[in-house]
């Protein structure tokens, strides 16, 4: 490569949690560059979560971070075209990508949702992830299951 790496920028942690990972999410699910309307969305999700989650002695805070961490993928295939044939090659992802991967199809499955607002639509997959289903998660479950059925093209690795 000729151009050197792009340095990663800091992210200020959000003011009501003080978390960097909620700003991250908040920037993912901001549109047309409202950030505030994508936080009054994020927040007022995680009052309905609060609200609705059966487990108590857990903060809706964390049972979004439990619903992200089972929305993770570990692997994912990646095309490689070897002598005339493109093959479908698993690769471990790095730490940030299944964090950024994790937050886009919360996000992008929680949109899909039949509800009225976002912030009903998000909280729901939120929950649903939490209790490891909903779109989401099946998401994740697809792309190991893709991942494990092209395990033997494995040995062409990048």
């Amino acid at each position: 490569m000729r151009k050197t790496k792009a340095k990663k920028r800091l992210l200020l942690p959000d003011p009501k949690f003080n978390d960097q990972l909620v700003t991250r999410f908040v920037n993912n699910l901001m549109k047309d560059g409202k950030k505030s309307t994508a936080f009054k969305i994020f927040y007022d999700a995680l009052d309905i979560v609060e609200q609705r989650k059966e487990d108590e002695e857990k903060t809706s805070l964390e049972t979004w971070k439990d619903a992200l961490t089972n929305v993770m993928p570990h692997v994912e295939v990646r095309s490689r075209r070897v002598g005339g044939a493109n093959f479908q090659i698993p690769v471990p992802i790095r730490p940030d990508r299944k964090i950024s991967m994790a937050m886009k199809w919360l996000i992008k499955y929680s949109s899909a949702r039949n509800e009225k607002s976002m912030a009903q639509k998000l909280a729901s997959e939120i929950l649903a992830a939490a209790k490891e289903e909903g779109s989401a998660v099946k998401k994740k479950v697809d792309t190991h299951r893709m991942a494990e059925a092209n395990k033997a093209f494995s040995h062409f690795k990048f």
